[in-house]
């Protein structure tokens, strides 16, 4: 299958979605380690993501992702904003001059916004944040294309590494963001940026598999 402007679209749909239907979880978990405010971060920001994609209507796949970094970065407080943002606009300059992404356009897709959230963040997996969800994400889009997967396969395949490394954050001792001012008291929560990450590819691989 091919993913079109409209699954980007239809992404954001689903990412408003998601964010408002998981605001209290994200908060419950940001309120053990950080600020409180994930959850409303998340949910305000992709709301207007959604609604300014819509209202604009962007003709490609990169307007589509430009605008909702541009969102992102005005309306998402805290660090998530940039680094959503970041890892829209990256992505988008994957998709420059193409008018739908195969298996491998999709890979490079995200693969180009994680690597700017690492060159943003400074950041590595094993810091107990959303690189922890996106990094595992990642290699086993890699691999799943190396095999010749199909593309809902490597995506289904990512949400579920994403998942495992989302999980895996509970017992680490946080070294980057807010979490890390606790020391050993970040220890034995499910870091809040990891589980969004996870739920933004679980959004993509419901979208884009259809």
């Amino acid at each position: 299958m091919a993913v079109t402007r409209d699954h980007l679209l239809a992404w954001l749909e689903a990412l408003e979605r998601t964010y408002a239907e998981n605001r209290s979880w994200l908060t419950d978990l940001d309120a053990a380690i950080g600020d409180a405010d994930h959850g409303a971060n998340m949910a305000r920001g992709f709301a207007a993501a959604r609604a300014e994609a819509a209202q604009n209507a962007p003709g490609d796949l990169r307007g589509v992702l430009q605008v909702a970094a541009a969102s992102l970065i005005r309306k998402v407080g805290g660090a998530s904003g940039p680094l959503y943002g970041t890892l829209f606009l990256k992505a988008s300059t994957a998709c420059a001059g193409k008018e739908t992404l195969d298996a491998a356009g999709v890979v490079a897709m995200f693969q180009a916004g994680i690597k700017g959230i690492q060159q943003l963040g400074k950041a590595a997996e094993g810091d107990k944040t959303m690189l922890d969800a996106l990094l595992p994400a990642l290699g086993a889009m890699r691999k799943g294309l190396e095999n010749g997967t199909e593309l809902n396969v490597i995506l289904a395949d990512a949400t579920a590494a994403a998942e495992r490394g989302m999980l895996a954050t509970t017992p680490m001792q946080a070294r980057k963001g807010r979490a890390s001012y606790l020391g050993p008291r970040s220890v034995g929560h499910q870091d809040p940026g990891a589980t969004s990450a996870w739920l933004l590819l679980r959004a993509a691989a419901e979208t884009f598999g259809k």
